[in-house]
């Protein structure tokens, strides 16, 4: 395919915004992407190797930070859609609310302002779970569309910046957006192949566990394949249903992490001699806890179903995903390939 058309994404370093340059590459699409520097340009085609593409001139890079206007007008030129993943993630480096919140709020109006001025057609935002699950009292349903986290209860900051985030999008969207199109995509944990040593936090659910996680705590999520969130995300970037509307990328029926550990046991065969089935009792999480914030944000999730459903997705745009157990064991196989699991594991 060729197409002539232009598309801009941002953060062109995250997992599913290589991904979703993939998937725009192979539809013929045009692709620009930021970074916050162009130091990161050889790994970023690197891993779109590994994906399985070679673009050359039908990609090109620009340097723009979600904390500076600097760059963004020339990142959006000329682009008639772009697909906005760029947001902090939990790297360990936010300490302060404001770590999480004004780099994710700021950076999102940046980005709908430079797209507006650009006259692009719609802005694809990639929000999260986190802005739709949390907070919440036990549902007895799955989570859906017309859900939003409740920032009054326990709400990790990751949970309350894309939370606030995605609400500031639909509000510029409503007051200055003069003919701008949003659509957002609310991924739940995200799995899949990695293309390289930096990828997505959920992956590290897969990774702890090959590599010999003795007990998992009782948690509960649902999942997706990162190949089925870039072609949620091209569905939601052309066709007219899509339009003002969310849709969260779900696979199917959410599952605890015993559950996750039995599919890697029953499909890995033994790559997965390490892996364990066995549960953290909820009294050693709350325990631990206490001095580990990590284990802080798990605590309000201890047995508690986040379901979340893909009905709309699949209704009104066609979607159709992998199921949660190949997601899990696309993300086991390219671990392995790649060798990035600890070598007493790799060996077991």
């Amino acid at each position: 395919m060729s197409n002539d058309e232009s598309v801009l994404v941002t953060g062109g370093t995250g997992f599913i915004a290589q991904h979703c340059i993939l998937a725009l590459l192979r539809h013929g699409y045009r692709v620009r992407t930021t970074v916050r520097s162009l130091a990161r340009e050889a790994e970023v085609r690197s891993n779109l190797k590994e994906g399985g593409a070679e673009p050359g001139e039908r990609l090109s890079l620009v340097v723009a930070d979600l904390r500076a206007d600097q760059g963004w007008a020339e990142a959006a030129s000329g682009c008639v859609y772009v697909l906005h993943g760029a947001s902090p993630t939990p790297s360990g480096d936010q300490v302060r609310e404001e770590d999480w919140v004004k780099p994710a709020v700021g950076g999102n109006l940046r980005v709908l302002r430079a797209a507006r001025d650009a006259g692009a057609k719609r802005v694809v935002l990639t929000s999260a779970f986190g802005a739709i699950g949390a907070g919440h009292k036990r549902m007895n349903r799955p989570f859906n569309e017309t859900d939003w986290s409740d920032l009054s209860g326990h709400v990790w900051l990751y949970q309350k910046s894309k939370t606030l985030a995605e609400r500031a999008a639909w509000d510029f969207i409503a007051r200055e957006g003069h003919g701008l199109e949003l659509s957002s995509v609310n991924p739940v944990a995200v799995l899949g192949p990695v293309l390289g040593p930096d990828y997505s936090h959920s992956i590290r659910l897969i990774k702890n566990l090959l590599d010999g996680l003795p007990r998992s705590p009782k948690i509960n999520s649902s999942f997706v394949d990162v190949r089925d969130v870039a072609d949620l995300h091209l569905r939601a970037m052309t066709d007219p249903v899509a339009s003002g509307e969310r849709f969260l990328a779900s696979a199917g029926e959410s599952m605890w992490m015993t559950e996750v550990a039995q599919v890697l046991q029953r499909r890995m065969g033994a790559a997965a001699g390490k892996v364990s089935a066995r549960v953290l009792p909820n009294w050693l999480v709350r325990i631990a806890a206490l001095t580990n914030p990590a284990m802080q944000g798990i605590v309000p999730l201890l047995g508690v179903n986040l379901n979340a459903t893909g009905e709309k997705a699949r209704r009104l745009l066609g979607w159709t995903p992998r199921s949660s157990e190949d997601a899990i064991v696309a993300t086991a196989e390219s671990l392995i390939r790649l060798d990035l699991l600890n070598k007493s594991a790799a060996n077991a």
